[in-house]
């Protein structure tokens, strides 16, 4: 079985200036400096769009281009910012399973005192109050499992897919053309 190399897709961003690129309120150099959200959500939605096994070349058009060569800053920029996205989405993944293990433990002894009191009014059938409060305790009991079963079922694993493709943006191959305006 011949194993095929992941697709690479393009995504072209044009740019009037260099500065549009990056964060405006971010003091630090610029090859440590946020990418200016536009730019960013521009990125990422792209990239949400191709498969998590995809790689990207990432072409940014510049229509003044500055006298030096921007091309080594914008490739340190573009991938410092999405190493960063890298570490976050990470970050969120532990803190998400944490929250769903605490859950979990929480459910499970709500649960076992729920089923505990509706197995100890087991006894009285003949009281209707008391028969809808030992109901009310099993539903209510497995109510409590709703947060962690969705943590652990549905929503890790979108948290985990955009962490691939931020890793995978932070690998992109980056280019810088110049481009005359329209």
């Amino acid at each position: 079985m011949t194993k095929h190399p992941a697709p690479v897709h393009q995504i072209e961003l044009r740019i009037s200036q260099l500065s549009e690129l990056f964060n405006s309120m971010d003091p630090t150099p610029f090859h440590h400096c946020d990418l200016d959200r536009d730019a960013q959500e521009y990125l990422e939605s792209w990239a949400m769009g191709f498969s998590h096994k995809a790689h990207f070349r990432i072409i940014v058009h510049i229509e003044d281009m500055p006298q030096s060569d921007p091309t080594a800053t914008v490739v340190e920029a573009i991938h410092n910012f999405f190493d960063y996205k890298t570490d976050l989405a990470k970050r969120q993944i532990k803190l998400l399973l944490q929250e769903g293990r605490t859950s979990l433990l929480i459910g499970l002894t709500f649960l076992m005192l729920c089923l505990l009191g509706a197995d100890i009014m087991t006894g009285v059938t003949d009281n209707a109050f008391l028969r809808v409060l030992r109901e009310s305790l099993i539903i209510g009991g497995w109510v409590a499992m709703w947060r962690p079963l969705q943590i652990f079922l549905y929503e890790w694993w979108p948290m985990v897919r955009r962490g691939i493709i931020f890793r995978n943006l932070a690998k992109a191959s980056v280019h810088v053309t110049s481009v005359s305006p329209k």
